[in-house]
């Protein structure tokens, strides 16, 4: 038997389609998620920040270990699986701090793992985060060398 050919979707009746059965995004709610998530981090990394000055640390050295501390705090919450928990309710409000790098590093270091040290773990840790820190680090010599040569101005 054969088939008959199905007429193809106009743009305007697949997009209809994709509406229809798209699940229904909240953003108002997406929004105060992500704010009030992101902005607990931030308070905590305040806290450490306050903490670490007030046991006599040097403020630089406080910024410092506070950012160390995120990221310890960061790849261990990803190792127990409670960092991705937080980032499905918070969405882009885990993505933005530190501790957002230090997940996006930690979880398929975790994920290749079993593949070995070196062609799992090793080739695949930078997977996410290396093209930030590409990008980052380009972008930051790029900006570098526009405030030398305006000093020249």
């Amino acid at each position: 038997m054969e088939q008959k050919a199905q007429k193809p979707l106009t743009a305007g009746e697949y997009a209809k389609m994709v509406q229809k059965e798209a699940p229904k995004s909240h953003l108002l709610l997406n929004c105060l998620n992500a704010f009030w998530t992101g902005g607990t981090i931030c308070l905590f990394g305040e806290g450490f920040r306050q903490a670490f000055t007030a046991a006599g640390v040097s403020e630089e050295n406080g910024r410092c270990l506070t950012s160390v501390l995120l990221v310890f705090v960061g790849s261990m919450l990803t190792a127990f699986g409670v960092y991705d928990k937080i980032a499905k309710l918070a969405g882009a409000g885990t993505l933005v701090p530190i501790t957002g790098f230090s997940n996006a590093v930690t979880a398929p270091a975790i994920e290749f793992f079993p593949e070995g040290l070196v062609t799992g773990t090793g080739a695949r840790m930078f997977t996410i985060a290396g093209p930030v820190i590409v990008y980052g680090t380009a972008a930051s010599v790029l900006y570098g060398l526009f405030l030398w040569a305006g000093s020249f101005l």
